[in-house]
């Protein structure tokens, strides 16, 4: 029955986003029932596409992201595709009336990873809302469930909490994306030239996105709020880490939350959803 191959494409999805991020699952399960395979559906879709241009080095990753980018079309026109992933992803679009331009978007800054070295200011933002932005957009698509006018009242805000984890991404992922990649996506950043002074303005461009992102975490269903406030806590907590530490540490560990803190942002997030204090 196809209700059974639907089935076990969400484990599929659920699968990958345990085990490419702890950190992202751990918000998705504090997320009600009913949000929580929707949302591991489109981590599965951007893990996979974002694995195509960032680790696939020993094979053609234009061939395949370009496969990928029409397998994915030919999955939401037919409505199922034998690949779990992209069954599991094409059911949220239909269902939750993701917009097709999302998807243009985010597969546009996919391609860009593929030849892209070094951004200017255009280009990085152009990224950033196609790499972050709309997936704060597609998952709130499922939060709103339907009520278009709640998903345009929140856009603006979804939008600037996306790219504000996406920008701490990219800082503490600079030099495995320097060395590994040859890519540097903050604007007019040398890296031989990474000092307290850029360092402080990325931070402050950052802290404005957190700033809004918060105040639509606040307006929120209340099905949502909790996960996505956990996301928001830690990587607020993982900015304040980055904030405190020397240029040169940055360009040479990768800033990470020890578990023991995981656990205390848990906890912390959870008296703060029970209380309604968010």
């Amino acid at each position: 029955m196809k209700q059974l191959f639907d089935k076990v494409s969400s484990k599929c999805s659920r699968l990958a986003t345990r085990s490419y991020s702890t950190s992202f699952s751990l918000g998705i399960r504090c997320l009600s029932p009913e949000l929580r395979d929707p949302i591991c559906g489109i981590y599965g879709f951007v893990r996979f596409a974002d694995e195509i241009v960032d680790t696939f080095h020993d094979y053609n990753k234009t061939e395949l992201l370009e496969r990928f980018k029409t397998d994915t079309y030919q999955a939401i026109e037919d409505g199922i595709s034998l690949n779990p992933i992209l069954n599991s992803f094409q059911h949220v679009v239909r269902k939750y009336n993701v917009d097709h331009d999302l998807i243009d978007q985010f597969l546009y800054s996919m391609e860009m990873d593929l030849t892209e070295q070094q951004y200017d200011q255009e280009k990085f933002e152009i990224y950033i809302l196609g790499s972050a932005e709309v997936v704060g957009l597609m998952c709130l698509k499922v939060f709103c469930k339907g009520d278009q006018k709640q998903y345009d009242e929140l856009k603006p805000y979804a939008m600037k909490l996306g790219s504000a984890f996406q920008k701490i991404n990219f800082l503490r992922d600079l030099e495995a994306d320097y060395v590994d990649m040859g890519r540097t996506y903050f604007p007019g950043l040398e890296m031989s030239e990474f000092n307290m002074e850029n360092k402080r303005t990325i931070e402050e461009d950052i802290e404005e996105d957190f700033k809004m992102g918060f105040e639509g975490i606040k307006r929120l269903p209340r099905s949502a709020k909790f996960g996505v406030y956990l996301a928001y806590v830690y990587y607020y907590n993982l900015f304040k880490k980055i904030k405190k530490t020397h240029p040169a540490h940055v360009l040479n560990q990768r800033i990470r939350i020890p578990n023991q803190r995981k656990l205390s942002i848990l906890c912390y997030s959870y008296v703060k959803h029970r209380l309604n204090l968010i």
